[in-house]
């Protein structure tokens, strides 16, 4: 089992050090999806919401959670983002939305946790916005999909 890096020799939590990494390129996407009635897919793919247009207020949602994420998650390192996009599109098989975020640094961290942060709160806009015609949807399948760039090396998750 590989040791984790966010506990110390005492068993405490800490944030990583990481002033003596190098700054590299990296990158990350992170997906997920929201599953809903059919009705409720046509309201969201029409932008017929009560709301307005959810999958535009998602996706926003989704860029502000990404520049946002070390004031979410305690460990987070605060990183100076250089790109971050978020799509929500209709899933293949017609079940719900599928939300997409990449985000990208040069620095001596990851932004993973900024791409997987943007999704979840995507998601979660989409179900807020949506709720009034579906309480019954499903926040699903929230995953790294790929990183680039760090010692660790890159990674990518075969989704076949």
């Amino acid at each position: 089992m590989t040791k984790l890096t966010h506990i110390d020799s005492d068993g405490r939590a800490r944030m990583v050090d990481v002033s003596g990494k190098a700054d590299t390129a990296r990158t990350a996407e992170a997906r997920g999806c929201v599953r809903m009635a059919p009705a409720t897919l046509a309201l969201a793919i029409a932008g017929q919401g009560a709301k307005g247009d959810v999958r535009a207020v998602a996706e926003i949602a989704g860029v502000m959670a990404a520049k946002r994420t070390a004031d979410l998650i305690p460990l987070c390192h605060p990183l100076s983002l250089s790109s971050v996009t978020v799509e929500v599109a209709p899933m293949a098989d017609g079940g719900g939305l599928e939300v997409k975020a990449r985000a990208a640094t040069t620095g001596p961290t990851g932004v993973e946790m900024e791409a997987l942060t943007a999704v979840s709160v995507a998601c979660l806009t989409l179900y807020d916005m949506l709720k009034a015609a579906d309480k019954a949807m499903t926040i699903e399948a929230v995953r790294l999909v790929e990183k680039t760039g760090g010692a660790s090396g890159d990674f990518r998750r075969d989704e076949a």
